[in-house]
């Protein structure tokens, strides 16, 4: 059984970031720019931006964070989106989700610059996505498919189930792997036998937010389990899946935490540096 190691992955990535930015930097004269947008105090998303702050520094990207009250108004939070699209040393823009109730974050995300959207949010990148055009690819499902790409495992012509519907996940996840010539069975919480469709998976990706809904008797023997889960409980963080149960049957597993989390940020600062080389083309 084989674990799915973000970490060693991620570091290789943000290995070959650092070299890239070192190497352009004195034809563009200025390090890559990503400016943070953090509305409230969620503590899920205060260690999120903390830790892609870090990542941001040791790679070379000039990291800006812009921390909003949880009443900020609507007009404010879209005014500082706007004057952040204007600012040349800025090549991305990161809106951290979600936001307090009384905010949409829909109107928000569709006025940042396309450009700038290294989230891949934004309604024209999805739509780019879906076509399989060019363009910023939500970070988690990119990250997903990095690892994968990293560990040599192959999903053309395999049965994947992803377990959630998300935007942010489950959505564009299942489009990646289409692309990639996987056939794809996307379940939620109004699939009826679910665990037929996860036992005949070769591979299962599981974005649920319920801490072990994946149990060890859902998964075929061989299969590959992606975690992508990040739950907090009284023993700490714990992924979708039951970890120390399917590790005796599955072919390989992502670990919580330090399996999907870090490629998340890997992906982040990949577009952020593919901004920023474009803007210098």
């Amino acid at each position: 059984m084989q674990v799915l190691d973000g970490k060693v992955a991620s570091s290789k990535i943000r290995s070959r970031l650092k070299q890239e930015i070192a190497d352009t930097l004195p034809r563009f004269g200025r390090s890559p720019g990503l400016a943070v947008i953090l509305v409230g105090d969620d503590p899920a998303s205060a260690v999120y931006v903390r830790n892609k702050d870090k990542n941001c520094r040791e790679v070379g990207i000039d990291s800006r964070e812009y921390r909003l009250p949880a009443h900020v108004t609507q007009d404010e939070l879209e005014e500082l989106i706007k004057e952040l699209n204007t600012f040349r040393e800025v090549d991305g823009i990161l809106l951290q989700l979600p936001l307090p109730g009384n905010l949409d974050s829909q109107r928000c995300l569709e006025l940042i610059s396309l450009k700038k959207d290294v989230d891949g949010f934004h309604p024209e990148n999805v739509g780019r996505l879906t076509l399989g055009l060019p363009g910023f690819r939500p970070c988690t499902p990119a990250g997903i498919i990095a690892l994968l790409e990293h560990y040599q495992l192959d999903v053309s012509g395999k049965d994947c189930v992803v377990i959630g519907r998300s935007n942010i996940v489950g959505k564009p996840l299942a489009l990646m792997l289409l692309s990639r010539n996987a056939t794809v069975t996307i379940c939620h919480s109004r699939t009826s036998g679910i665990k037929d469709h996860v036992q005949r998976a070769d591979f299962v990706f599981a974005a649920v937010g319920i801490p072990g809904f994946v149990t060890a008797d859902m998964v075929r023997p061989g299969a590959v389990v992606v975690d992508v889960g990040i739950n907090r409980t009284e023993n700490g963080l714990v992924g979708d899946c039951d970890y120390e149960g399917i590790t005796a049957k599955a072919r390989a597993i992502t670990p919580v935490p330090g399996g999907v989390g870090p490629m998340t940020i890997a992906m982040l600062l990949e577009n952020t540096v593919r901004s920023w080389e474009s803007a210098l083309s």
